[in-house]
C-alpha cells in the first residue's frame, strides 16, 4: 500500500476514539478509516472465540478500504484476537496491550502496578504477562471494571453514580498501594477525571491509547510508510449508529464526524 493510503482502526464502540484521536496529535497527515462495532458491544463479556470472530469481521470491512496498516484499539480484541490477525494479514496489524504496559512501567517508581478493563480482557491475563516479560519483579494487581463501557458509551462520564461505581470498584486498588493505573479499555479514559479522584493523585494513570501511537509511529517509520501530506478527509463507520457517537467524536475530529452504518 503507498504512503497515502489510511490506517484502519476499530474498536467495539466509541472507545476506540481515543487512540484514532491520539494516532491524529501525533500525525496529523494520516488518513483514518474508523469502525465502531457498536452492534455487538460490549466484546469484554464476550468468550475468546466470539471476540476473535467479530475482530476478523472487522479487519474484513477495514481491507476493503485501502488501509496500510491495522490498530485494534479494543483491549478485549487485541487480547485474543491480534496474534491472529498479525499471522492472517499482510499488512502489519498492533494492539494497545504492549503499548500500556511498557508506559507503566516507565511511570511506576515502586513497580506496584494496578490494571483494570473489561472482564475478557483481566480473564485473559494479557497485561499482568506482557508485563512480567518485560520486568518479572513487578506486582500487578487487576481489577475488571464491566460497568464503565457502558457508562461511557451512555456519555455519564461525570455523573454521581458513576463516581460511587468507580470509587466501589478501585478500593482495592488503593489498598494495594499502587502508583501507577493502566486504563485497560479504550473506553476509560473517557472517565479519567472519575477514576483518578477514586484512586488518588499520586497514582499515574496510564492511558495505552496514548502509548499506542509510538507503536504506529515505529511501524510507519521502518515500513517508509509516513504521509508526507493529508490525502482526504477521516471516515466513520458503526455496525449500529449511536447518538452519543457525534458528541465523543467532536472531541476528537470536530464537527465533520457523521458515520455510516455497516453490516458485517
Amino acid at each position: 500500500m503507498a504512503s497515502d493510503s489510511a490506517i484502519g482502526v476499530f474498536d467495539s464502540g466509541v472507545g476506540g476514539l481515543t487512540v484514532a484521536g491520539a494516532i491524529t496529535r501525533a500525525l496529523p497527515n494520516e488518513r483514518l478509516v474508523y469502525l465502531g462495532d457498536t452492534a455487538r458491544l460490549p466484546y469484554g463479556s464476550k468468550s475468546p472465540d466470539v471476540v476473535r470472530r467479530y475482530a476478523e469481521r472487522c479487519a474484513d470491512f477495514l481491507l476493503t478500504q485501502d488501509i496500510k496498516m491495522m490498530v485494534i484499539a479494543c483491549n478485549t480484541a487485541t487480547a485474543h484476537a491480534l496474534h491472529y490477525l498479525q499471522m492472517k494479514l499482510e499488512i502489519p496489524v498492533v494492539g494497545v496491550i504492549s503499548a500500556g504496559a511498557r508506559r507503566a512501567l516507565v511511570v511506576s517508581r515502586s513497580k506496584r502496578i494496578g490494571v483494570i478493563g473489561t472482564a475478557g480482557t483481566i480473564a485473559s491475563g494479557a497485561y499482568k504477562k506482557a508485563i512480567h516479560a518485560l520486568e518479572p519483579q513487578a506486582e500487578v494487581f487487576e481489577q475488571a471494571c464491566p460497568m464503565f463501557v457502558p457508562l461511557a458509551e451512555e456519555g455519564m462520564t461525570s455523573h454521581e453514580a458513576t463516581k460511587l461505581i468507580a470509587r466501589d470498584y478501585l478500593k482495592t486498588m488503593r489498598e494495594h498501594e499502587i502508583d501507577a493505573l493502566v486504563l485497560g479499555c479504550t473506553h476509560y479514559p473517557l472517565l479519567r477525571e472519575v477514576i483518578q479522584e477514586a484512586v488518588g493523585s499520586q497514582v499515574a494513570l496510564c492511558d495505552s491509547a496514548e502509548a499506542c501511537t509510538d507503536d504506529v509511529k515505529a511501524v510507519l517509520t521502518d515500513t517508509r510508510k509516513l504521509a508526507e501530506k493529508k490525502s482526504g478527509p477521516h471516515r466513520f463507520y458503526l455496525t449500529d449508529v449511536q447518538a452519543s457517537f457525534r458528541t465523543l467524536a467532536a472531541r476528537f475530529f470536530g464537527a465533520d464526524t457523521d458515520p455510516e452504518r455497516v453490516d458485517l
